[in-house]
């Protein structure tokens, strides 16, 4: 195993669902104990829409937080088994791998300090001419403000939801792409991608630790199934599949999503085009 060079995020949201997933792969009951909670989802999605609160269940936590979480540091720098498999969770992939990428919106991500008596238990979610908000607190009076499409300081000038929440703004820890990305191939002859390596979900409407996990239990499977003996690249083209059969639902989940959302054409646009993209990638 050896470290990624990737710079953790620093904060996630969880799903009761994905809690529970992570929960049961991993055997322990106790993982989430103590973290923040948000039960209220309040949102403004589309043109002129009025904010609708919704209930919600999910807890808040920084990628590093998560990775303590689950394996304490020492266990996770203990060398495994040698193996001939490599699983890739993050650059550099194999030279004859190809990134598509759906989109080109880039985020921030920032955190805020939020008015008193601003819910505690809640994140908010406005959608805006030049882009969208997310607004998610961490405990009382904290909160991490990911901005998508234009400047973050532009779209909370443009806000009606998000804005008044919040008193102060830090420094944006810099811009990251927020669109869907996959690679391919996704696995070869005696290597898996896996993770942020295999693909990116948008921000919007992905579950990317979930998947992730679900993509770790699945290359276990496949590489348990090589080493007995099944022929590698049937066991490979599985893989594939599988992954990519993922990514096809979440690009028809997002351009659910942005359709009604978009204040502008050209956000439709785009996801009817990164679909289309999509398709023809597959046939080549």
């Amino acid at each position: 195993m050896q470290p990624v060079g990737r710079t953790p995020l620093p904060a996630i949201l969880l799903s009761e669902a994905a809690q529970q997933l992570i929960c049961s792969v991993f055997e322990r009951s106790d993982l989430f104990r103590g973290l923040p909670a948000i039960r209220t989802r309040i949102v403004a999605w589309g043109p002129d829409a009025a904010p609708v609160a919704l209930a919600h269940s999910a807890v808040v936590l920084s990628e590093r937080e998560l990775l303590v979480r689950l394996a304490p540091p020492e266990v996770c720098d203990q060398a495994g088994e040698p193996t001939r498999w490599t699983i890739h969770t993050s650059s550099p992939l194999p030279a004859s791998v190809e990134s598509l990428r759906f989109g080109g919106r880039e985020a921030s991500v920032v955190p805020v300090e939020l008015k008193t008596g601003a819910e505690p238990e809640a994140c908010w979610i406005e959608s805006l001419e030049r882009g969208w908000l997310f607004l998610i607190t961490c405990g009382v009076g904290q909160g991490w403000l990911l901005a998508v499409g234009d400047d973050a300081e532009e779209l909370v000038r443009a806000s009606r939801l998000v804005a008044p929440q919040i008193t102060h703004r830090g420094a944006a820890a810099g811009r990251f792409p927020a669109t869907p990305r996959i690679s391919t191939p996704l696995a070869g002859d005696g290597w898996l991608a896996c993770g942020s390596a295999a693909m990116a979900f948008d921000p919007l409407c992905g579950d990317g630790t979930a998947h992730a996990v679900r993509e770790a239990v699945l290359a276990c499977a496949v590489i348990g199934a090589a080493d007995e003996g099944e022929a590698v690249d049937r066991v490979v083209a599985h893989y594939q599949a599988r992954l990519t059969a993922g990514f096809k639902r979440h690009l028809e989940h997002c351009l659910a999503y942005y359709r009604p959302g978009t204040q502008t054409s050209g956000g439709a646009r785009n996801w009817t085009r990164s679909v289309r993209e999509w398709r023809h990638a597959e046939r080549r």
